[in-house]
């Protein structure tokens, strides 16, 4: 609405101005509508560029100012050769047409990382130096960011990309009854996160057009504001460190805080199922973690006394073998 009122405003503005420049001629309705005419030339071609990323527009017109300079070094070189005013001007403007064309488009091109000429200075923006954390689909479905942001653990913002609230309202809509409901949790955690005034969430309107797939996405804008990615997908945390990203992975952090369990302690399980092998049985820790006991199979359903013997650490967690004690 507020773009309404200042694009109308602008377009009055537009035509009183031309209004007025036609009134030096007598001609103070053809100046109206040719004012009025430019102004909404100018608002159609400012809604064709609302696509338009600042961090590239900011890129190019750095490019652009560097290819001015390196044009006028070089037509004051060319000033020492013996040539007439003439060639002089005309070299002047084909160079600075020339340096201007290659450094925008070079620079808009490397907009990700292209760097000033000081060593060490990148375009950054300055909202950027505090430390940014990107949320994935999985993690704002899981839900648990919630709680764990409110303990002060996570400092700095939570930033979800908007292609990331795209691929939520894609499983919100699919026809995967499974999959619908993920993304309708997900939408409606995010909504309560945002009502929240002890979360520091924003949405991140900048895309990566020129890669597809979403978690390589996540992975690129990750790098590119140097931030970290708030997951529970396995094989995203993975790919992120390859590419020298830090993943905040939920599920790592809920295996490192398990309490610790030492071969030789004594420690009292309900027996709950009976195990794959002879004579065992299957009992569980407070935090989930599987306990197989060696002479158990005829206690299932009890509270029993046992001795670890061995820890076996695996990807889903830890696997702790202890035997019935008398």
């Amino acid at each position: 609405m507020t773009l309404f009122f200042i694009r109308t405003f602008f377009l009055v503005i537009s035509a009183f101005v031309g209004s007025y420049l036609g009134s030096i001629n007598n001609q103070v309705t053809l100046g109206t509508w040719i004012g009025a005419g430019a102004g909404l030339i100018l608002i159609l071609l400012e809604v064709s560029l609302r696509r338009v990323s600042v961090r590239g527009l900011s890129s190019m017109v750095f490019g652009l100012l560097l290819g001015m300079v390196m044009a006028k070094l070089t037509s004051d070189i060319l000033t020492l050769l013996p040539l007439d005013v003439s060639m002089q001007s005309t070299m002047r403007a084909v160079l600075t047409i020339i340096f201007s064309y290659l450094g925008a488009v070079m620079a808009l091109r490397g907009k990700d990382e292209f760097n000033i000429i000081i060593p060490y200075v990148r375009f950054k923006r300055q909202e950027l130096a505090e430390q940014v954390i990107l949320l994935d689909t999985s993690a704002i479905i899981d839900g648990r960011i919630w709680d764990i942001y409110k303990t002060n653990f996570l400092g700095g913002r939570l930033v979800v990309p908007r292609f990331v609230l795209q691929e939520l309202q894609t499983l919100s809509d699919s026809n995967d009854e499974i999959k619908r409901q993920r993304g309708r949790r997900g939408v409606e955690i995010l909504r309560n996160m945002q009502k929240d005034p002890a979360m520091d969430i924003r949405i991140q309107e900048d895309d990566v057009p020129e890669v597809e797939e979403v978690d390589a996405k996540l992975v690129r804008l990750a790098k590119l504001m140097e931030a970290r990615i708030f997951t529970t997908d396995f094989n995203l945390s993975r790919i992120a460190v390859i590419q020298g990203v830090a993943p905040l992975n939920i599920n790592d952090l809920l295996h490192a805080v398990k309490p610790a369990v030492f071969t030789g302690e004594e420690m009292d399980v309900r027996l709950v199922k009976e195990g794959k092998e002879a004579d065992q049985a299957v009992a569980y820790t407070e935090d989930g973690s599987m306990i197989v006991v060696a002479g158990g199979r005829n206690h299932v359903g009890k509270k029993v006394h046992v001795l670890v013997t061995s820890i076996l650490p695996t990807q889903g967690g830890r696997m702790i073998f202890a035997k019935l004690m008398a």
